[in-house]
């Protein structure tokens, strides 16, 4: 009968089992004897045993069939002299030395001590510890790009920007090419009241119904929009948006102000320019009272009449621009200076405003307090003597390019000494003596615009720096003589 030993083949054939193997070196640190191999005669004694060992071992019979080869036949190794046959005696050696190393090891792991635990982290003024509401005030220095990177890096943060009070007053840019409900809701959580479309190429009554807060709209730029795709928008009372932009929305018609009068009550801002707009007709001017703001520049179709309907339907208008509407005449400025909240007036290129225009503006006692008629060509010192006579409350007046001289630059300095901006630029008709009235009238000039003036010397240029509260000067295309 064969024991369970387990052979081990050295060189010549000398067999030795593990049992015997275990008899001869004594391991310490494992069974609590001693470490190491007694003797090396001991070990020596041992190996001289190898045949009395041999016979002592009993292993099954094997047989060697010519078709198979049973798995404990001996079989023959090829010659591998890479791995040549190590002395028994040197094995052991190496064995107890093996031996030794892991009782070291494993004395080594029972006396070392455990580390200890990591503190926790101290109170003070880490950025973890902040409160929301230091939070909320670091996030508010923040662009809208470093927002939403700061809102990343964890939970807390991405709570703390989602704060409706670090979004007050940014617009979202955005372009609508397909439904996204999910952007719409992000916006809402956000508490963002303003948006610009950059593109357009779905409903806007999407945006308007899902953003019920949205109180600034800007679709400057949106050559596609059309009367149908405000009419699908402004088909709703929208009692929260207060300003409008459809500047260069070149389809735009008189059909969609009759929406906006309907269902924009409470707009305040509406910019309208380039569009195909004719004649504001009665019931579309009435139907704005809140409006502050109007811009209609470079809308060729408006006429005098369509003034009239601003004029007595937008009582609580405060500026309205008209530059290049070439069909404004003097005769529509009749209707403008009967409106008492107008502050500021652009007539910048209407090129059918004349001297007989401002002096229809004048008439009633106008409050404006900003008015630009440059390149109004028909415009010269009779003008001034006009604006002289009525508009003392002037703080701004732009004159780029008009016919005037140094007697129209006189009427306005003795009469307007609140005056802080000044544009005469492009006048060909001032002199020195101009400059040296504005510098002994105007004393309260902030800036003044004199490009272009090529009349000038350096003698008038060192008179108007000296006013004590000019902040800006605009010498371009002055030629030092």
């Amino acid at each position: 009968m064969a024991t369970n030993a387990e052979i081990l083949p050295f060189h010549h054939q000398t067999i030795l089992t593990f049992q015997t193997a275990a008899a001869l070196t004594n391991y310490g640190g494992v069974g609590g004897g001693s470490s190491g191999i007694s003797t090396a005669s001991q070990l020596a004694a041992a190996w001289s045993m190898e045949d009395h060992l041999f016979q002592q071992t009993e292993l099954p019979v094997l047989t060697r069939s010519t078709h198979h080869m049973l798995r404990f036949a001996p079989y023959a190794l090829p010659h591998r002299p890479q791995l040549q046959p190590i002395p028994p005696a040197l094995y052991l050696q190496h064995a107890a030395a093996a031996a030794a190393v892991h009782a070291q090891h494993h004395h080594n792991l029972q006396q070392r001590t455990t580390s200890p635990a990591s503190p926790p982290p101290t109170e003070g003024y880490h950025i973890s510890n902040l409160f929301p509401e230091i939070l909320e005030l670091i996030f508010n220095e923040l662009s809208v790009c470093d927002l939403g990177r700061a809102a990343q890096v964890c939970t807390a943060w991405r709570d703390v920007a989602y704060s409706k009070s670090i979004w007050k007053g940014v617009e979202a840019k955005l372009h609508l090419k397909r439904s996204s409900p999910s952007l719409f809701n992000c916006l809402v959580k956000r508490g963002i009241k303003k948006v610009q479309i950059l593109s357009l190429r779905r409903s806007l009554k999407d945006l308007v119904l899902s953003v019920p807060a949205l109180n600034s709209l800007n679709l400057s730029g949106c050559f596609n929009v059309t009367d149908v795709n405000l009419g699908h928008a402004f088909s709703v009372d929208l009692p929260n948006l207060k300003i409008l932009d459809l500047s260069l929305c070149k389809q735009i018609t008189d059909t969609s102000l009759g929406r906006i009068a309907q269902h924009l009550k409470n707009l305040q801002t509406l910019d309208l320019g380039i569009g195909h707009l004719a004649g504001l007709n009665k019931a579309t001017a009435e139907g704005n009272l809140e409006l502050e703001f109007l811009g209609l520049q470079d809308c060729n179709r408006l006429s005098d009449e369509a003034l009239g309907h601003i004029a007595q339907g937008l009582t609580s208008l405060k500026s309205i621009n008209l530059s290049f509407c070439l069909s404004i005449t003097d005769s529509g400025l009749k209707h403008l200076a009967r409106m008492p909240k107008l502050e500021q007036l652009n007539l910048n290129s209407c090129d059918n405003i004349s001297d007989i225009g401002m002096a229809y503006l004048t008439e009633s006692g106008s409050n404006l307090n900003s008015l630009d008629v440059s390149f109004c060509v028909k415009i010269s010192d009779q003008a001034l003597t006009h604006i002289a006579q009525g508009l003392y409350q002037l703080r701004s007046l732009s004159l780029n390019h008009c016919q005037i001289t140094d007697q129209g630059i006189l009427k306005i300095a003795k009469a307007l000494p609140e005056l802080e901006h000044l544009n005469i630029g492009q006048c060909e008709g001032i002199t020195d003596k101009g400059l040296q009235t504005l510098a002994e009238e105007l004393l309260n000039l902030k800036t003044i615009d004199l490009y272009g003036c090529n009349k000038l010397s350096s003698k008038g240029i060192d008179v108007i720096v000296k006013l004590p509260k000019l902040i800006e000067l605009n010498l371009g295309l002055w030629l030092k003589r």
